[in-house]
């Protein structure tokens, strides 16, 4: 498998290209800010052809380039439902601060085709095979993806997991509640060994976050979701 990750000019957000091998079509996670001239870079180098764009959530740092992207080459877009709205209006994501740092300078439209992500299914794209888990807290739509490499599992966690630490619960449509029910019932579900790709930082695995990260030892003792 080819994974091309490289951070957007804003935020840090990691957008990756995922592909089964050079020359072959492929698919983008979360395409932020600033990232087209650098998309089209690891594009051509590698000779590949996108075919749709996965977003963990609807937050406008991993959805900026959206429209663009999926306009400039005529492929579907997909979200969980319940981020739907933010891909119609990216403010019912943002804080107050936010809100007024990007407000009136942001031109937004929506992608023509979007498509829903639910709990459970498999995507089957460009060669790849991806399992989609609904994991809730940082928004109410948030995602991971998971895969396997020749035998390696990875999992692209969005703002779900980072290395040491998990994506914040108090912008619009998050909840603490819910992130510790996903950290135990969708994270700490994974195997050690599985390579986590977040949506911010760098790479780690989940034995690592098991033995490092404080709010995985957190999410032990989280009480059972029912929401």
């Amino acid at each position: 498998m080819l994974i091309a990750g490289f951070p957007a000019e804003a935020f840090g957000t990691n957008c990756f290209v995922v592909a089964p091998a050079p020359g072959e079509q492929c698919v983008i996670v979360d395409p932020g800010i600033g990232v087209a001239d650098r998309l089209d870079e690891v594009i051509a180098e590698h000779r590949l052809q996108p075919v749709a764009v996965l977003l963990t959530h609807g937050h406008l740092d991993h959805t900026f380039s959206v429209t663009p992207v999926c306009k400039a080459r005529g492929i579907t877009a997909y979200i969980h439902p319940d981020d739907g709205e933010m891909l119609a209006d990216p403010a019912k994501g943002l804080s107050a601060d936010l809100t007024s740092l990007f407000g009136g300078r942001l031109a937004w439209s929506e992608p023509e085709d979007v498509k829903p992500l639910d709990d459970g299914l498999v995507l089957k794209l460009a060669g790849l095979e991806l399992t989609v888990d609904h994991a809730p807290g940082h928004t109410r739509g948030s995602v991971m993806f998971r895969g396997e490499d020749e035998g390696e599992r990875l999992v692209f966690s969005g703002d779900v997991l980072f290395r040491d630490s998990i994506g914040r619960t108090d912008l619009p449509g998050g909840s603490m509640a819910q992130m510790m029910a996903s950290l135990r019932d969708k994270v700490l579900t994974l195997p050690d060994d599985t390579v986590v790709l977040p949506g911010h930082g760098s790479e780690t695995t989940i034995g690592r976050e098991r033995a490092h990260n404080p709010y995985l030892r957190e999410a032990l003792q989280a009480p059972r979701r029912g929401f």
